[in-house]
């Protein structure tokens, strides 16, 4: 199963109060899972940003997610990470898992994230409150989903037995009936779920009647979206919870950088949406500037102003 959750928060903790030593050319981009669109997407921007400046050094560092990422980038293992949005207002915050505020930026809102709780499409369970008394992987420990998911079924009121398994093994788990769902953020579709779907045949389950709560508890970084029929093999579209994604920069990282940054997620953002995805997407100067719950980085807003003209 891995790491604990408490074993990984208090490794959390412990990072997060290390000092980054100083700007490099190489840059790290902390991602997420294998077979997770965070991978991909990642991949994409940095093999863009090598393109554009030949002189950086970018690369992919996989990790278990949103708040392993703040780790990552606190502790200067990382100059670039993708994180939730309600994963970085708790860091901001110093919310729980976080014991203290760590003040960071935004280079910009790059894509929606889609709460996806699957179960087999042979389930009995059709709702969230089905799931009362039975295993549930919520996501690996140190991930933007373990976050989201305790949040929402302590707002659901249903009692179910937690795991965390990362991606790969939650979704064994659930085809061996170890787990009788679980739940992933990412990107539509998620190449590993279209794996399981092919392999089994899934369902998802309907969430968005948890947005409001979720909005009123946590602050406007839940919407309620839809994933779009023939995501997976389902003919019918269901409702969940989405979470913007953004890219958030190492404190440290050099002007010059995040310029270069900025200017591949404007100029090259056709090149930057996997071929199959079916999600939103913020590529344009006017939805990448909004960052929410972080402020955009000055060095970002002044290379967005010099782009627009």
């Amino acid at each position: 199963m891995g790491l604990s959750r408490r074993g990984f928060l208090l490794g959390v903790m412990g990072a997060v109060g290390c000092s980054y030593t100083g700007p490099s050319r190489r840059v790290r981009i902390a991602a997420g899972e294998a077979g997770g669109f965070y991978v991909e997407f990642a991949r994409l921007l940095a093999g863009e940003m090598n393109a554009a400046e030949p002189e950086l050094r970018v690369e992919v560092v996989e990790t278990l997610g949103s708040v392993m990422n703040i780790a990552r980038i606190s502790a200067g293992e990382a100059e670039l990470g993708l994180v939730l949005a309600d994963t970085l207002a708790a860091a901001r915050a110093g919310s729980p898992p976080f014991h203290s505020p760590i003040a960071l930026t935004a280079l910009g809102r790059v894509y929606e994230n889609y709460m996806q709780l699957v179960v087999c499409a042979d389930s009995p369970i059709h709702a969230l409150s089905d799931l009362s008394g039975h295993h549930v992987s919520l996501g690996a420990s140190g991930s933007g989903a373990a976050l989201f998911g305790e949040r929402l079924v302590t707002t659901a009121g249903v009692p179910v037995i937690v795991d965390h398994h990362p991606l790969a093994d939650a979704t064994s788990a659930l085809r061996n009936g170890r787990v009788q769902a679980l739940l992933w953020s990412g990107g539509l579709p998620t190449p590993a779920l279209t794996d399981l779907d092919n392999a089994i045949g899934i369902r998802l389950l309907d969430l968005a009647a948890y947005a409001p709560t979720l909005r009123t508890h946590y602050g406007p970084v839940y919407d309620a979206v839809t994933i779009p029929a023939n995501t997976y093999r389902s003919p019918t579209p269901t409702t969940t919870i989405g979470v913007p994604n953004l890219l958030v920069p190492n404190p440290a990282l050099s002007t010059p950088t995040i310029r270069t940054t900025v200017r591949v997620l404007v100029d090259q953002a056709t090149h930057l949406v996997p071929q199959q995805a079916l999600g939103t997407q913020y590529l344009d100067v006017r939805s990448l500037i909004d960052t929410i719950p972080a402020p955009l980085h000055p060095a970002a807003a002044a290379m967005y102003r010099d782009l627009r003209g």
